[in-house]
């Protein structure tokens, strides 16, 4: 009797832990008032979002140069630990991309990493940084990709190793480590460096790959910009503090880096840092000038290792 009692109690908790499980990892979206004050969205300003994004590193052909950079067809491999993502047509093509997405969907997608059918996306998709942005850029951002032209291509399936193929389980990440708040404490800084920090932690998400990841994969904000593995699983990506690989250079050098791919010993940039300098070459200088005060301001932090 004892042990029937103890065997009930057993399926009792497991059947709690499991509807717990369901409900605490639940997508949700943005609230209801939030998706009803969403502006129409100004293309132009989105433009600009697009490039301090860098979108096409992703969702574009690899190599893509000019006006094919504009074709957002998806399909790159990205191979991690967690397995290969593959980026999705985000062209505004209604059958293969995003051209049936409205408004509302393209921003919990973007602010919440929701999709339109309720699904969690998963975080290789870099909205841990875009859930910083203002709801009138993501809207800017939605009017702009719609100018672009539709492709009529589906890419290939994610391939993701157990249990990280449990698409569930993100909701548990998404409890832990997302978070809308700056990375760093810069309270009272100019208004210059606040912009480029905005710039740079949300729609530029540099973070993403300068800085070390713990065991789930979330980014360690306690070593912000101090460097990590290169996700292509070469090298190193360098730690870009006041303390780190450009520690020596100037705001004019890091804008002049930002916008011919040069750095102060006229070594070219390599990699897949060609393909973002390639889109911060878009910015305008204003822009460029805070993103560079910001990476000035941000805590030094020496010791890491470098490529």
């Amino acid at each position: 009797m004892r042990l029937k009692r103890l065997l009930g109690g057993l399926v009792v908790l497991g059947v709690v832990g499991a509807i717990g499980f369901w409900v605490a990892t639940m997508p949700r979206g943005l609230p209801a008032a939030t998706l009803a004050a969403l502006p129409a969205g100004d293309a132009a300003r989105g433009e600009t979002v697009f490039w301090v994004g860098g979108c096409s590193s992703c969702h574009a052909t690899p190599g893509a140069k000019g006006d094919a950079r504009l074709a957002l067809g998806g399909g790159r491999r990205l191979v991690t630990e967690f397995g290969t993502f593959v980026p999705p047509n985000i062209s505004p093509d209604r059958d293969h991309g995003i051209g049936g997405w409205s408004a509302a969907d393209f921003a919990n997608a973007m602010l919440r990493g929701v999709d339109p059918a309720g699904r969690h996306l998963y975080p290789a998709f870099p909205y841990a940084s875009y859930t910083r942005m203002k709801l009138e850029d993501v809207a800017d951002l939605w009017a702009y990709l719609r100018t672009l032209p539709p492709v009529a291509a589906t890419p290939g399936p994610s391939e993701l190793r157990f249990p990280y193929a449990v698409r569930r389980g993100v909701g548990l990440w998404k409890l832990a480590f997302l978070r809308d708040g700056p990375a760093v404490s810069l309270a009272g800084a100019d208004p210059v460096v606040l912009r480029g920090q905005y710039l740079a932690e949300g729609p530029g998400h540099c973070g993403e790959c300068h800085t070390p990841r713990n065991l789930a994969g979330a980014m360690d904000t306690g070593r912000w910009l101090a460097g990590a593995p290169n996700p292509e699983g070469r090298g190193r990506v360098p730690n870009i503090t006041p303390g780190g690989k450009v520690k020596d250079w100037s705001i004019e050098d890091l804008v002049y880096f930002f916008q011919t791919g040069f750095d102060p010993g006229f070594d070219a940039v390599a990699g897949s840092m060609v393909e973002v300098q390639e889109s911060l070459a878009m910015l305008d200088d204003a822009d460029l000038q805070a993103i560079a005060a910001y990476l000035h301001a941000v805590p030094a932090i020496a010791g890491a290792p470098q490529p």
